[in-house]
């Protein structure tokens, strides 16, 4: 997979097909990192700290903030006695301003605990009537529950965590949209939930709303859900900053686990937060019809107040990268923007497994022949526009602007089913082998750069060992029967350190689900058809 040149990925402005001038600008953007990794790295001197702190100052935080959660729960029980779920709040009678004010004491004191001694607030705050959501980014930690719990605003949450002792009497203290997995239409219900609140004149309060879906590290904003922009009403962003010497604060899914982030910001002597109101946003007519125009427009605000880029990562690359499979992905692989031109492209998983047979007889028959750009969009029956542009660069052999359709093929059979390692690894070889059914060295090196998404690959080793018959050709018989006996053949012959981190942090994780605790509602728009027909330029 020639793509895999790092000069292939730079950042790229979100848009239609432009004109020569905006893709020239495009082109001097720099490159985003990877913003699902996060590597805390102490120094002789920070360790020492740490380990001091671990035995002192530690444990006496953890249980001053245990205690606060604990002495919160029956002000939050007596605060939410009485209310009617559905009904939307009442003007606030004394006793209860008087709960709601001590619950924040309470919670503020549980982060100054914590070691959250200074929280910076720019801007103002809107009103509910001003602004019915707030969209915040961006979405590193759980410790982005600080500005839930000093504004009370609502937030989604799933249904299930209103059942959690003390955690769910507090949920249930701020009036959440919860979103239930056994309904298969909940998501449509929450949007309809939340736009009868944005409408009911400030009389519901403010919905926070993480739009990202997961955690990042920060160094970029990664594509918005439509959700928070659905309802059609005025928002008011809200950026997040963690400026600390030693960032413990960020939890992405190839880093530290969650015990692990709890237990070195603990021990930090101090953790600073800014938490910035901008100015509310109100959308325009086209915006108001067009959910993902509007998140995006929004996004480009909250990045210029950030100062950082914008990508069109997902929710759903980080499920490409943790995927349990044998050949698991290297950190700096470009197969996170073949995915991302992919769903561009509408070229959905589903719907692609089904055809992957018939592309790679397709791709057989022109028996390695190098293939133009004209025939790579007749190939993908689509039109020539800069998703297709991106998509053919990805794979481009050399200056004569031509590439090898198989590679593109295998490419497409690690993202639509990433844990299926040996059907991939079967189609490649189907696509590569001679009349005798085997492949050569050469070929090995290019099925497996192209399915882990890197430039340089020695499979040298990985071919000596499984070349039983040491003829220089091997079957798929062969390699089938070696991988088998050899399930971590990736780690130990193909890219050994990168592997053994992706590896660890395999281990850490418990679930393919979303870190953070804002989950995602948005239903499943049809996003091809929201940008007036054109395709987003990629953003790495």
């Amino acid at each position: 997979m020639r793509l895999l040149r790092r000069g292939r990925c730079t950042a790229k402005v979100s848009g239609a097909c432009g004109n020569e001038e905006e893709q020239q600008q495009r082109a001097r953007l720099p490159p985003v990192r990877n913003p699902f990794v996060h590597d805390i790295r102490l120094s002789v001197l920070q360790k020492v700290q740490l380990a001091i702190m671990t035995v002192t100052l530690f444990p006496i935080r953890l249980l001053l903030a245990a205690f606060m959660m604990l002495l919160a729960w029956p002000f939050a029980f007596l605060a939410a006695w009485g209310r009617i779920e559905k009904e939307p709040e009442r003007p606030m009678n004394m006793w209860r301003k008087t709960l709601d004010f001590l619950l924040k004491v309470i919670m503020r004191a549980m982060w100054f605990a914590g070691g959250f001694h200074w929280m910076t607030i720019k801007g103002r705050r809107a009103l509910p009537k001003e602004a019915p959501i707030m969209t915040l980014a961006p979405h590193s930690s759980y410790f982005d529950a600080i500005p839930v719990t000093m504004t009370m605003a609502s937030i989604v949450m799933k249904a299930e965590s209103k059942d959690i002792p003390i955690w769910g009497t507090l949920i249930k203290y701020i009036r959440p949209v919860l979103v239930s997995r056994s309904d298969q239409y909940s998501r449509r219900k929450t949007v309809e939930e939340i736009k009868q609140r944005a409408l009911s004149n400030g009389r519901w309060p403010q919905v926070m709303i993480f739009p990202e879906g997961t955690c990042t590290n920060r160094s970029c904003l990664i594509t918005f859900k439509p959700g928070a922009f659905i309802p059609g009403v005025p928002v008011q962003p809200v950026v997040l900053r963690y400026p600390n010497k030693t960032d413990t604060i960020t939890w992405t899914w190839q880093g530290p686990g969650a015990l692990k982030i709890l237990w070195l910001t603990l021990c930090q002597l101090h953790n600073n937060v800014e938490i910035e109101f901008l100015p509310i946003y109100t959308p325009s007519e086209e915006e108001k019809r067009n959910p993902i125009l509007y998140a995006n427009n929004v996004r480009k605000v909250m990045a210029n107040a950030l100062g950082v880029p914008v990508t069109d990562y997902t929710f759903e690359d980080c499920q490409l990268v943790m995927s349990d499979s044998q050949l698991k992905l290297p950190v700096d692989t470009c197969l996170l923007e073949f995915a991302k031109l992919a769903r561009k492209l509408n070229l959905k998983p589903d719907k692609i497994e089904k055809e992957l047979d018939e592309l790679a007889e397709s791709a057989k028959k022109m028996k390695g022949g190098l293939t133009t750009l004209d025939t790579f969009a007749h190939y993908l029956k689509l039109p020539i526009c800069d998703a297709i542009r991106d998509m053919f660069l990805l794979f481009t052999e050399n200056e004569n602007g031509t590439i090898d359709i198989r590679e593109y093929v295998i490419a497409l059979s690690v993202v639509s089913r990433p844990s299926k390692t040996h059907e991939t690894i079967k189609l490649a070889f189907r696509m590569y082998e001679s009349i005798d059914q085997t492949i050569t060295e050469d070929d090995l090196a290019c099925i497996l750069k192209t399915a882990l998404g890197v430039n340089k690959l020695d499979v040298s080793k990985l071919f000596t060992v499984t070349d039983a018959t040491q003829q220089r050709k091997i079957s798929y018989m062969d390699f089938c029967k070696f991988s088998h006996a050899n399930p971590d053949y990736a780690e130990e012959y193909l890219y050994p350190h990168q592997m053994m981190a992706v590896t660890d942090c395999m281990e850490k994780q418990l679930a393919a689900t979303a870190n953070g605790f804002c989950t995602d509602f948005s239903p499943d728009l049809h996003e091809e058809d929201k940008e007036d027909g054109t395709l987003d330029k990629k953003i790495n």
